[in-house]
């Protein structure tokens, strides 16, 4: 980056800096004056999903548009820790700074690294020397992650300290197991016993997931995307002959159904 690039950058950012000061400032925007932290949690949860649905439809406008509105909850929250004196952007941004320079002691320092996963060993290694709160190796998973991610980054992280199934084999096998066990709950009827079974065959599943180097809440995201797709297509076909959905038969359902599919995937 040229040194009149990084002048240019600077001002930018400085620039907006400026907008959510003001925004938050006396005079400024009721509803920005009235956000907290806490108000703000939803926000930044959209935002990013936002961003991750920008990123998969791969238009590059909508994924620039979709980073500005992420960056604007970023700052809203450094301005709001700033007015309550705790920090500001510029410690944010130092913070971030100085942790990328110290876990890539292969790039800012002497350490040499065989390929892309003893870098992440190391990631982890140092990154256990800062958090001295996590007094174990799962305690830096928040419990606010969605489910299924959160079963995909627990086992992930237990992989890591030889925790795991040798094959993706005998994780499907597991698979099979738990189905079995949910199948025993169901036919007792206990609702307790069928809610825990569920939740070990999707704890399961998961992992089995993990295996096959796939990413599960992306792979349901994706078919949900497919679901509701052919659900509307559907709709539209019977709307299109006059008929409503709960007016429409069985067989009627299943013909467009399948039909969707051909159409669309």
């Amino acid at each position: 980056m040229t040194d009149s690039n990084k002048h240019d950058n600077e001002q930018t950012f400085s620039a907006l800096a400026d907008v959510i000061h003001r925004l938050r400032a006396p005079g400024g925007c009721p509803w920005d004056r009235e956000q907290t932290h806490e108000s703000l949690k939803p926000f930044i949860i959209e935002e990013a999903w936002e961003l991750c649905d920008a990123i998969d439809g791969k238009n590059p406008g909508n994924i620039c548009e979709e980073l500005g509105d992420l960056l604007l909850q970023i700052l809203l929250q450094a301005e709001i820790a700033e007015e309550k004196k705790n920090f500001d952007i510029k410690d944010v941004c130092n913070g971030i700074r100085n942790k990328l320079i110290h876990r890539h002691p292969h790039v800012f320092g002497d350490t040499n690294v065989s390929g892309s996963s003893e870098v992440v060993a190391n990631w982890e290694n140092i990154k256990r020397t800062e958090k001295k709160e996590r007094t174990g190796h799962l305690s830096g998973v928040p419990d606010s992650f969605p489910a299924l991610f959160m079963a995909h980054m627990l086992s992930r992280r237990a992989s890591r300290v030889g925790f795991d199934w040798k094959s993706a084999r005998e994780v499907r096998e597991k698979v099979y197991e738990e189905l079995k066990e949910l199948e025993q709950a169901v036919s007792i009827g206990n609702t307790q016993d069928i809610e825990n079974e569920l939740g070990d065959l999707l704890f399961s599943i998961a992992n089995y997931a993990r295996h096959l180097d796939v990413e599960p809440e992306q792979a349901l995201r994706k078919t949900c995307r497919k679901f509701r797709s052919r659900f509307e297509s559907m709709e539209a076909e019977l709307k299109a002959q006059g008929t409503e959905l709960t007016d429409a038969g069985d067989e009627l359902l299943d013909e467009l159904w399948e039909k969707a599919k051909q159409k669309q995937f």
